[in-house]
């Protein structure tokens, strides 16, 4: 089922013709280049002004309409790439394949891989607004990022003063009927260290330890769901079996993304013979001890294990194991603090989002976020800390600052206002747990007066990311008439 065939008959036609397009050229982080060249023909072909900067992202130019001239410019915003996961078995290469879509039951989704909804829905809408006939508007800005997934590095390397626009559409929130005024900053904790390695004894049986089935998720907007983290069970149990019998830890992995929460997780370690020949009740035990922890949040969790052939196998030693599962065992991971100002709302977290050991080279990265910087850079300190007391070496990396609510903004009061309009009461008014680029963006243009909406998305950074398909409509209806208003504007 190809994504033209899936979306073709969908309303509104405009928005959704770009998305299919966006389904069909992969776009990875790093990997954009495919798509911005799509786009500038596109857009030159519209008599649409197209310029790349230094740092590869595509900034899009249309004039005001007609008598419009004198209105503050308006910047609409989202990023070309998106976070890419498969289910185990699913054979998918995001550099080349298109991503297969399918329509259930009133969602656009992704069956066994992510989607790229996020931010490829938001990206749509603000084409559909450039191509859009008979569209009333300001002069429009299309800032279209690379790398927001992996980095921010788009909004991070973008130059002072490039942007014209006074006022800023961001499009990459995914819980329609909500204005977003802030999010949350972030840092990267990275972890590593080399361990010697050793022999593994003949007589030992080489096993993979597999930890499946778990929901996974974007680790800001779900990190208060209480899903498993795979990484961190996959510790536990090796480091409940280690208090049972001898084992040698051979590999490690776990996770893909430091901004997705683990779905999956593995280890490769050797057990004395007799033991690995009547696991199966440790096994079972330790199984159903989960499924009755995570009966709501994550029940089709799954531990396996099997005998695996591997030739001259080198383990790190046992006092190097103990401390590295005690270590991902015991270290933080999920919600720190709840928003005193914002009901419901996570203030700081941090997510232990990829681990490794290969070859005695132990690797892990955390997501910290946090609305206040400051206590996301305290809770990076203590991850270091806690590192270092294991003898790992651990730093902060990829800081990115939040962006701070503006509760007297003048493009939310009209946004509200159009929003009270069209659907006959007002949007609520949130900030998220997530690293939108609108501080990043603060920081290189002060000026801009900045809200972010988008339809609702569930499941982003995850396999059967969905996007519900009437929200699209209405964020479509939305934009057009802020569009209007913000060219009427006085």
């Amino acid at each position: 089922m190809t994504a033209n065939n899936s979306l073709e008959n969908l309303h509104p036609s405009i928005v959704w013709a770009h998305f299919a397009t966006l389904c069909s050229i992969p776009r990875s982080s790093l990997h954009e280049a495919a798509l911005r060249e799509h786009l500038i023909n596109w857009a030159q072909a519209r008599g649409i002004t197209a310029d790349v900067d230094g740092v590869g992202n595509l900034i899009l130019k249309k004039p005001a309409s007609r008598g419009c001239e004198a209105m503050p410019g308006v910047i609409l915003q989202g990023h070309l790439d998106m976070v890419c996961q498969t289910n185990t078995g699913t054979q998918h290469d995001f550099e080349r394949d298109p991503i297969r879509v399918q329509v259930r039951d009133g969602w656009v989704m992704a069956q066994d891989t992510t989607l790229g909804a996020d931010n490829g829905i938001g990206v749509a809408l603000a084409l559909a607004a450039l191509e859009e006939p008979g569209l009333l508007h300001p002069a429009l800005e299309v800032l279209l990022t690379v790398n927001e997934e992996s980095g921010m590095d788009g909004a991070r390397g973008l130059v002072p003063g490039i942007l014209q626009g006074k006022r800023l559409i961001n499009l990459d929130t995914e819980e329609w009927g909500h204005f977003y005024l802030g999010c949350a900053g972030g840092v990267d904790v990275e972890v590593r260290q080399d361990f010697p390695q050793e022999e593994v004894p003949l007589d030992y049986s080489i096993m993979r330890f597999d930890v499946t089935g778990l929901h996974g998720g974007h680790s800001g907007i779900d990190i208060h769901l209480g899903r498993g983290n795979a990484i961190k069970l996959l510790a536990e149990a090796l480091r409940d079996l280690s208090a049972h019998t001898d084992i040698r830890l051979i590999e490690l992995n776990g996770g893909t993304a430091r901004n997705a929460i683990p779905r999956e997780a593995f280890a490769v370690c050797a057990l004395p013979a007799a033991v690995a020949a009547n696991i199966n009740e440790w096994l079972q035990h330790r199984l159903e001890a989960w499924r009755r922890r995570f009966a709501e949040e994550d029940s089709n969790v799954l531990l396996a294990c099997k005998i695996k052939e591997l030739p001259q196998a080198k383990a790190i030693s046992q006092q190097d194991r103990n401390r590295l599962l005690t270590y991902l065992d015991i270290a933080a991971n999920g919600v720190a603090r709840m928003s005193d100002d914002f009901a419901g709302v996570v203030d700081t977290s941090d997510n232990l989002g990829v681990a490794s050991l290969a070859q005695g080279v132990f690797r892990a990265t955390f997501k910290v976020r946090s609305l206040l910087d400051a206590r996301g850079g305290a809770l990076a300190d203590k991850l270091i800390a806690h590192a270092a007391s294991f003898d790992l070496r651990a730093w902060k990396d990829g800081a990115y600052p939040g962006w701070s609510p503006n509760p007297s903004s003048h493009l939310l009061a009209l946004c509200q206002k159009v929003y009270t309009a069209q659907f006959g009461h007002p949007a609520s008014i949130q900030v998220i747990h997530a690293g939108l680029e609108c501080g990043l963006l603060a920081a290189s243009h002060p000026q801009l007066d900045m809200i972010s909406f988008g339809p609702d998305i569930c499941g982003a950074h995850a396999p059967g990311e969905r996007v519900e398909i009437e929200s699209v409509a209405h964020c479509w209806l939305l934009l057009q008439a802020v569009l209007q208003t913000l060219a009427e504007d006085e």
